[in-house]
């Protein structure tokens, strides 16, 4: 006789519920038809969500902030010390609170409304930064800014499992995250165009901010009305197609979902209990922050580090394009092989260790060509793992809730990395930042040592089939 109380059986019922789904009818749709859909899809979701990304990561933490740092941010709000560093971390706090709940609003507001609100919203922000006038101003601008973006890198990466089946997933992922270092090379270019405006008392580095944030805000205006929320509701499908679309997500789930469709699913605790105990969960998350830490570091002081080999402002702009776009070729081919190949670990075992030898040679020459050329090493190896390491993750969790809690947390806990990168390049340690260049030397060898672990664990194909 089962003498458990009576929330305990409830909860073991809901449990058993969850796992077992039901029955999943296993008939494939008609490739034609099939390939028809993610073709639709592909057109009308991917420029979107491309731009967005954009325009996320050049009037962000990342790109525009440290563009005005060389056109006179740090001396015209008298930023000395570590103000600088403290005015980047704190963008994080809030940001990293704010990933789990959004991801769980984002299926109740509806995605494509949810992702466009969040970009208009980080969009104003970053125009007001241009405005500010001191360093209080500057750390108010940037907890708003945390807090407005929070939400939106997980977002779109459980937006995009709406719509695309799991072996479909890597190569949109990176079409996706490859818009980071594309706006990192030509926020360099729009920098340094833009850092020559001198009007109304704003000189420089104030209309990076207008500029970059204006165009933000204006671009997810228009995707708020174009962007669908599910595939049910994709205006440029047939009500067939539409069917068709929701039907094969749940053939690709292997009866790990019990509802049809993703607006049939409801929030409950115990899908939030799985995904935070989960092992997958917690191994890529950790995953995540070991590889965000050399990526933001490297994002946010590339022009101090190029203009700390001798090159002036204009100069050091300009020599962040080429990494940044190398950076954005290599995440294109590796999500393209890794979706080949139906592996994650090996391609991320080879970005680490290209990183790990571009962070070798940064400290191990005093010759400014040489330190340059480290440069293109982490960008090409750093930037395609944080994709891969994203679409491991949510090829293994499912149902949606399950799902949106297990990628908000490894986005949360990844980002958690920016504490540490944000200190990785003080004022003081310029022009060699010697004292904190070999501590990511050694960062990047135990990130090829995690590699070489986690590949061993996956084994081949298994991120396909495990949920």
């Amino acid at each position: 006789m089962d003498t458990r109380p009576s929330d305990e059986k409830a909860m073991g019922a809901e449990e058993t519920d969850l796992k077992k789904g039901v029955a999943t009818d296993r008939t494939e749709i008609d490739p034609a038809l099939d390939k028809r859909i993610t073709r639709q899809l592909d057109n009308h979701i991917l420029p979107w969500i491309f731009i967005l990304c954009s325009s996320h990561s050049s009037t962000g933490p990342i790109s525009a902030t440290g563009n005005a740092k060389l056109d006179g941010l740090v001396t015209e709000l008298h930023l000395t010390g570590d103000k600088y560093n403290i005015a980047l971390t704190v963008f994080y706090i809030l940001y990293v609170l704010i990933d789990i709940p959004a991801n769980w609003a984002l299926k109740h507001v509806g995605g494509g409304h949810w992702l466009a609100m969040i970009a208009i919203a980080w969009g104003i922000v970053g125009t007001c930064m241009g405005a500010v006038k001191s360093y209080g101003g500057l750390i108010a601008c940037r907890l708003l800014l945390g807090a407005c973006e929070g939400g939106m890198f997980g977002g779109i990466i459980l937006y995009l499992t709406m719509f695309y089946k799991r072996h479909q997933l890597m190569f949109r992922l990176g079409i996706f995250y490859c818009a980071a270092p594309l706006s990192g090379a030509f926020g360099g270019l729009l920098a340094t165009a833009l850092a020559q405006i001198k009007f109304h008392g704003y000189n420089g580095w104030p209309w990076i901010f207008f500029v970059e944030g204006a165009i933000t805000i204006v671009v997810a205006s228009v995707a708020f009305f174009f962007l669908p929320h599910t595939p049910a509701k994709c205006a440029f499908l047939t009500p067939e197609e539409q069917w068709h679309a929701a039907h094969r997500l749940r053939i690709d789930l292997y009866g790990a979902a019990n509802a049809e469709t993703v607006e049939e699913e409801h929030f409950t605790w115990l899908a939030v209990r799985h995904a935070f105990f989960n092992v997958n969960t917690i191994a890529m998350s950790i995953n995540f922050f070991i590889i965000l830490v050399p990526i933001y570091s490297f994002s946010l002081f590339l022009p101090s580090i190029i203009s700390g080999l001798g090159y002036k402002a204009v100069h050091a702009q300009l020599l962040t394009v080429p990494p940044n776009f190398l950076a954005f070729l290599t995440v294109l081919g590796s999500s393209w092989i890794s979706n080949k190949i139906k592996m994650r670990g090996p391609m991320i075992l080879v970005g680490a260790s290209l990183a790990a030898i571009g962070y070798i040679m940064q400290l191990a020459s005093h010759h400014p060509g040489i330190k340059y050329g480290g440069t293109f090493f982490v960008a090409a190896g750093a930037f395609p793992c944080s994709p891969l390491v994203l679409a491991w993750l949510s090829n293994n969790l499912a149902p949606h809730y399950i799902k949106a809690t297990g990628l908000g947390l490894q986005v949360a806990i990844g980002n958690c990395g920016a504490f540490v990168a944000t200190f990785t390049y003080l004022a003081q340690d310029a022009p060699n930042y010697d004292q904190f260049g070999s501590h990511w030397d050694d960062s990047d060898h135990y990130r090829g040592e995690h590699g070489i672990h986690t590949v061993g664990e996956c084994g081949e194909g298994e991120w396909e089939e495990g949920l």
